[in-house]
């Protein structure tokens, strides 16, 4: 990667987008809005399906390199729902607000003991939107639910998610110490390290 290098970003999440711009270093990050490219559906059950969905619809449009992720919250006593359908727990065009309240009706009678929970992050790079070996990297936070929100730090569910390491919830921390711990943050570095082994094979260096 060098400073010259421009990828498109498949996001139209500007919490995300912010997260990852901030984390991404060495590239010129350009979110698909600049090329008025418009979201992909997401119609599948796994994390990686949709990433990659998200990727290759940037790519083709963009005619660059693209990065996607697509994350979530996963709950036990819930079988792992929101997970990929997160963003539309509540309904399709629920706001962060309404899917939190939803979630913490639904885990109402649920003790805290039993409120583990985690968020996932699958973030891709394809080359072009026909890359057969795409690069995939994952990202996970463990904690678990609040039974009530917490915050004004980040989007989505961080105000109920409970970090015990920092006696805090994700939205009580500041965005460069949610930077360091996220598993959006997980994603990034992991990915970066795939790209990077990815670019010295490739120019020869090992």
């Amino acid at each position: 990667m060098t400073d010259s290098a421009q990828i498109v970003l498949a996001s139209n999440n500007q919490g995300k987008i912010k997260e990852i711009q901030a984390l991404l270093t060495g590239v010129q990050v350009l979110t698909q809005s600049v090329f008025g490219i418009d979201a992909c559906p997401e119609p599948a059950c796994t994390f990686v399906e949709n990433a990659l969905l998200k990727a290759r619809h940037a790519a083709l449009h963009a005619q660059l390199p693209a990065i996607a992720d697509d994350s979530g919250i996963m709950v036990d006593a819930l079988k792992g729902a929101p997970g990929v359908r997160s963003a539309r727990f509540r309904s399709a065009v629920a706001t962060d607000a309404e899917n939190i309240q939803h979630l913490l009706t639904v885990l109402q009678a649920v003790p805290a003991s039993q409120r583990r929970a985690r968020f996932i992050c699958v973030m891709v790079y394809v080359e072009h939107a026909e890359d057969p070996c795409p690069l995939i990297a994952q990202g996970v936070w463990e904690g678990s639910i609040t039974t009530q929100a917490h915050g004004v730090q980040g989007f989505g569910y961080d105000p109920v998610f409970w970090v015990p390491a920092l006696h805090c919830t994700a939205a009580e921390l500041a965005p460069e110490i949610k930077n360091t711990f996220s598993h959006r943050a997980q994603a990034v570095q992991n990915l970066v390290a795939l790209m990077r082994a990815k670019s010295a094979y490739l120019t020869g260096i090992v």
